[in-house]
């Protein structure tokens, strides 16, 4: 057996079933060893970046280890945007980097890279395999890190020594994958308690730390009267069947968060890492975290809480006194309600029938048609506007993005990995024509691999959030529009079932129909360049700056489905007793 036959031995030991890659020179004895070996399978995608980002997203859904690989030089220049991508958005991948001869190493060799240094920002573990001495051993401490850690663990394997005879056995080994809870110290527990108590009115803001702790913040919502409201990456977790949601903040957001939030008396930050801080009121703020690097680095904190959201709020029942009045949270309820209805006003009537297509009709159309177990992966940019505002999570559709690293053309390849993860379930890329330009070759590794994925493409020939962004700033938009492209007769050429949507009333049916193939299709809109999505609370720079680069139509977008959970939290409001 030599270095790589065991490298992927202990690939299978860890429950790996698959890596994702481009084979190259020093990476072939992996290569060949994965061919012969039972149990694994080498995916072949066309750019490493892209296997990352597929690895990313079978990590973020499975919650297992995930791998992706790349040779020497370029492919893993290639590699470094997707793990980014992976380690800021906490997903457990272990990236293969095999590396030019070791005694080559130092000597400026073709595609001679520095992988330690390349690596570095975007992994938490990275290490060069010096000697088959080293084995497994090392491979074993990659994995647990990227486990333990939740990130990205880097294994540098020059390609001579993949191809050495082992010194080691491989033997047998057992990870810990799954990590303990976090519980808070008692005098941070009465600290928070002191607070919410002392606090008239209490709003509760989630992020995606309070994935396993959906009952607990709502139980200690009703509590204590709070609304809450949550960011994108929580929005999957907390958002569906709410009585208390009022919405998000920020330039995705919708509803009466932010009012919320800055009217409430005591905000409690809940497993959230919101990056925005001159959104966040900057006064009386708790935060509860069980990454204690997360406490305060966002807002200045009256408390600070080291702990897991739920054993927190579990822990809080009996040291946290009932609020007697809702008034606070009726309120909010109310202007939730009231704001979800100004902004469906603006896409109702006769926008199905609108030319060019509105995007929220399209994200509205295909909420509305989607399986309940459907998995979306969304590009960066206004689709995830949408799909903020129109996907409606019910505790089992998953929404994938690259919401903390923020880089154009992750749905595609995000999609790969969710559909090679879950071949049964439908699987939905929300990708824009300027995403899905930068990755188009990705395309093939759908019809390569036969995979179930559904591409609708939103093409407004534009990047339309930078195209926003210069607005807000002042600027008139340059350098966001391109030449329209036919994406659908592209994909027709590569062998996908594919189609182009001009018409709105083709919506409906032509998106029915691909949802159910099973195979990979790709379902384009041509939408309109005008629909540019207001936040909740527009400053009065922003208006100066709109006002300054005239000529742009900017509309406040609408929140679908969510709306009807709005309506009926108000309809509640009158048989629920207390003081308003």
């Amino acid at each position: 057996m030599n270095i790589a036959e065991q490298l992927v031995e202990v690939l299978i030991q860890a429950g790996v079933r698959r890596v994702y890659g481009v084979a190259g020179d020093s990476l072939n004895p992996i290569v060949d060893a994965i061919r012969r070996a039972p149990g694994i399978d080498w995916v072949h995608v066309h750019n490493e970046e892209a296997g990352a980002f597929a690895a990313c997203a079978e990590a973020q859904l499975t919650g297992r280890l995930a791998v992706c690989a790349g040779s020497s030089g370029p492919g893993n220049t290639h590699l470094v945007q997707g793990l980014y991508d992976a380690n800021r958005s906490g997903a457990p991948v272990l990236a293969l980097a095999s590396h030019i001869p070791s005694d080559q190493i130092g000597s400026a060799y073709f595609q001679e890279t520095h992988p330690a240094s390349l690596f570095a920002d975007c992994s938490t573990w990275c290490e060069t395999l010096a000697g088959a001495n080293q084995m497994p051993r090392m491979l074993r401490i990659a994995i647990q890190h990227a486990l333990a850690e939740k990130g990205v663990s880097v294994l540098v394997v020059p390609g001579d020594i993949a191809d050495l005879e082992i010194d080691h056995p491989t033997g047998e080994h057992t990870w810990c994958a799954e990590q303990g809870r976090v519980v808070p110290p008692s005098d941070q527990l009465q600290a928070l308690a002191d607070a919410v108590n002392d606090a008239e009115t209490v709003m509760l803001y989630c992020g995606a730390g309070v994935r396993d702790a959906r009952t607990d913040v709502l139980a200690f919502a009703e509590r204590v009267h709070a609304p809450i409201g949550h960011t994108l990456r929580g929005k999957e977790w907390i958002q569906y069947e709410n009585p208390f949601d009022v919405g998000m903040i920020g330039l995705l957001g919708y509803g009466a968060c932010h009012q919320a939030m800055h009217q409430a008396d005591l905000v409690v930050l809940l497993g959230t890492d919101f990056p925005y801080d001159d959104l966040l009121p900057g006064r009386r703020t708790a935060q509860v975290d069980a990454n204690a690097a997360h406490l305060g680095r966002r807002t200045p904190l009256e408390v600070a809480v080291h702990g897991d959201v739920g054993e927190t709020l579990r822990s809080l029942e009996s040291l946290v006194k009932h609020k007697e009045s809702r008034a606070f949270l009726d309120d909010m309820l109310r202007r939730h309600e009231r704001a979800l209805a100004r902004a469906i006003t603006t896409y109702t009537g006769e926008a199905h029938q609108q030319t060019p297509v509105h995007p929220e009709y399209v994200a509205a159309v295909l909420d509305e048609l989607a399986a309940d177990d459907a998995i979306f992966t969304v590009d960066t940019g206004m689709n995830n506007v949408w799909a903020a505002r129109y996907l409606t999570p019910n505790g089992r559709r998953r929404v994938i993005g690259s919401f903390v690293h923020g880089t154009m053309a992750n749905a595609l390849p995000h999609a790969i990995g969710a559909s090679f993860a879950y071949p049964d379930r439908q699987v939905v890329a929300m990708s824009g024509d300027g995403g899905l330009a930068m990755l188009l070759g990705e395309l093939i590794t759908l019809r390569q691999h036969d995979l179930g994925v559904t591409v609708v493409v939103f093409n407004n020939s534009a990047l339309g959030m930078v195209e926003l962004e210069m607005l807000v700033e002042g600027f008139l938009p340059h350098g966001t529009s391109f030449a329209s492209v036919n994406y659908a007769d592209i994909a027709a050429a590569i062998g996908l079932d594919a189609v182009r949507v001009t018409d709105p009333r083709q919506l409906r049916p032509e998106l029915t129909h691909y949802l159910a193939n099973r195979g990979p299709t790709l379902l384009e809109v041509v939408t309109t360049k005008n629909a540019l999505s207001l936040p909740p609370q527009v400053t009065g720079a922003q208006i100066r700056g709109f006002a300054t680069a005239v000529g742009k139509t900017v509309l406040d977008g609408g929140v679908g489905s969510m709306l009807d959970l709005a309506r009926t939290n108000i309809r509640n409001i009158g048989a629920i007793g207390g003081t308003r």
